[in-house]
């Protein structure tokens, strides 16, 4: 089945068959939080995008791209409670490597108890087999909130594939219809200072948005918004 982005508490995942890279999105917890299993498709290997709720569920998505339960990490996008409610036992179950944006990692070590060994900068990269993806800081909805970037090659023929198309896990730091929630003004315009600069300058329209909660978009739907957003202060 094509992938849609649609994901439900309890539902299945819905995935997405790219020439490297296996995206799996499942819904989990309370307030519906999306979590994204990665999967390098020649490797196996396995990272996990926010381990937000649900430990069981989880593990079930884990061992859909894996029967082994390989994972090889979990990268936490930023330190709100709500999405790292199941990182402490899915690092005890996997023996995966927890890693957070720099800024966030102490609360994020503190609030899950595990330790968080990679430390990401703006700038940084994160392995994924035979795949890289690149660490963009979008600093504002919390000081160490983090996107993941994942390129396609240029050569990509999968029947979903979009030839050097990016795919970003932006956290809770962009959804369809603004950025995410600040708590003062220097923090919004901090968030939309790098929004504008490191995602909306640099990532063409056919980006694809991966949120924290709720539906997918990309940043050609979004990007006629930019000012209408900075006018309104959210």
């Amino acid at each position: 089945m094509a992938y849609t982005g649609e994901a439900s508490p309890g539902g299945p995942a819905d995935v997405r068959e790219l020439d490297a890279l296996t995206i799996r999105k499942a819904s989990v917890g309370p307030m519906d939080n999306n979590a994204y299993l990665l999967t390098c498709r020649r490797t196996g290997a396995q990272l996990l995008v926010d381990a937000a709720a649900d430990a069981d569920r989880l593990l079930e998505l884990i061992r859909e791209g894996s029967p082994q339960a390989r994972l090889d990490g979990v990268v936490t996008t930023h330190r709100h409670g709500d999405h790292l409610g199941a990182l402490t036992s899915i690092i005890a179950v996997t023996g995966a490597r927890a890693l957070a944006g720099a800024d966030d990692a102490h609360a994020i070590a503190e609030a899950a108890d595990v330790h968080v060994e990679g430390r990401l900068h703006h700038g940084a990269t994160v392995p994924l087999g035979d795949l890289v993806l690149d660490v963009i800081a979008l600093r504002g909805h919390t000081p160490g909130s983090i996107a993941l970037a994942y390129r396609e090659p240029a050569g990509a023929e999968a029947a979903d594939a979009v030839p050097g198309r990016t795919h970003l896990f932006t956290g809770d730091s962009l959804f369809p219809g603004g950025p995410g929630r600040t708590s003062d003004g220097d923090d919004f315009d901090s968030l939309m200072d790098d929004l504008q600069r490191r995602v909306f300058d640099t990532l063409p329209d056919e980006t694809w948005v991966y949120p924290g909660h709720g539906r997918d978009t990309t940043l050609g739907a979004e990007r006629p918004h930019l000012e209408e957003w900075r006018a309104r202060r959210w």
